[in-house]
């Protein structure tokens, strides 16, 4: 079975994980140190804070930005829930914003619309998310404009753009964005099995983040109210276990030196797939601004559905049926049932969004796929939209 996405693991990776294993840190250890300054050296970031997952990352984010009640946080709809459960997390109101047609990221033309909305009854927008949805990463320029002229908190789900670059820059997340998220999950660019982090510039924002990482523990002898001795620690807001092992980072930095070949695959790919289907009037792929240079965590390709004989249900069924695995990213979250009925969305509110997740699928993209698993891709789509 070919699948949409797969780890890349190698001899190297394996060493780096067996001699943590044999050291004396399983957890809490230098490796953790040791990936989190190869994050900041490979993004340009000062501060990189590794944590379980990205969902972690979002959460610890929107916390160490202070999102409370009557906070009102935008993103995109056409995500994973983890970015919009985030806003929920912290008890603050999320919203959304129609995606650009071309880019399928967040449009900033109706983010500021929106916030326009929110000024004329009075309320006040706390932060934006963009996603770097596919690898491709957002208006980050135009966000940032607005976020200045707004006077708001902006935030990178980078999750699917690990080695992209903006304006020639591979280092853009952290210069545009306030708050960076990651995640290393195995479909990701690079991998630590589960794993995330939050990377800033922000010094506060990132010592919020490694104390709640931990419970919400310190041991500064600056920060404690009383100190009894060296073995004193104090809680002064509750946090949570958020920690990664050693063994997981090891793995992350050996992944991270390899991430530059890994994304050099997945555009070769991408490539085959855009010459394969750049004619005809059924399928639409994924087009990038002169400016940008896509990591392809994922190929969204889109196809009229409306001009096949067959539905989006029985094309991913003749699809398994020669054993290919596809994707949809994603069911627009203002579709799911907790959103609708907690903060009234409704079908409709969002109709670009709408319209390229009735298109859209996702094709096997990864390090590892074979020149022929991806001619069996292509060759078994082809004779499908042509039946």
């Amino acid at each position: 079975m070919i699948s949409y996405g797969k780890q890349s693991i190698d001899q190297s990776d394996i060493d780096a994980v067996v001699e943590v294993l044999k050291g004396d840190w399983l957890t809490q250890g230098p490796a953790i140190e040791t990936f989190e300054n190869d994050l900041n050296k490979y993004f340009g970031s000062r501060h990189a804070c590794a944590v379980t997952n990205g969902t972690a990352a979002l959460h610890l984010s929107g916390l160490a930005l202070g999102w409370q009640p009557g906070d009102v946080i935008i993103t995109t709809p056409i995500t994973f829930l983890a970015t919009a459960n985030c806003i929920v997390y912290a008890g603050a109101t999320p919203d959304f914003s129609d995606i650009d047609p071309v880019s399928y990221t967040i449009s900033p033309n109706q983010v500021e619309e929106k916030i326009k909305s929110y000024h004329s009854k009075g309320k006040k927008v706390k932060a934006v998310i963009g996603v770097d949805y596919a690898g491709n990463p957002c208006d980050w320029k135009a966000l940032r404009e607005i976020a200045d002229k707004y006077d708001l908190q902006l935030v990178n789900d980078n999750c699917h753009a690990l080695g992209a670059s903006y304006f020639g820059d591979k280092q853009y997340a952290a210069k545009y964005a306030d708050v960076v998220t990651q995640s290393y999950h195995p479909v990701k660019h690079i991998t630590t099995g589960e794993g995330g982090s939050v990377i800033t510039n922000d010094p506060e924002i990132n010592e919020r983040v490694r104390q709640l990482r931990t419970h919400g523990i310190t041991k500064e002898q600056n920060q404690l109210e009383k100190n009894d001795g060296p073995w004193c620690y104090e809680m002064h807001e509750p946090g949570f276990n958020y920690r990664i092992t050693d063994f997981q980072c090891a793995l992350g930095s050996s992944q991270l030196k390899k991430l530059g070949q890994f994304v050099q695959k997945r555009r070769e790919i991408a490539k085959k797939y855009n010459k394969s289907f750049s004619n005809g009037d059924k399928l639409i792929i994924p087009e990038t601004h002169s400016s940008i240079e896509h990591a392809y965590h994922l190929y969204p390709l889109q196809i009229d559905f409306k001009k096949l004989s067959l539905t989006k249900a029985q094309f991913f069924k003749k699809m398994k049926e020669v054993d290919i695995k596809l994707k949809v990213h994603f069911i627009p979250v203002h579709f799911q049932p907790f959103y609708q009925k907690n903060y009234g969305f409704n079908t409709g509110d969002f109709p670009v969004s709408e319209s390229f997740y009735r298109n859209e699928i996702s094709l096997p993209i990864y390090p590892d796929l074979t020149t022929d698993d991806v001619s069996s891709v292509i060759n078994n789509i082809l004779e499908i939209i042509s039946g």
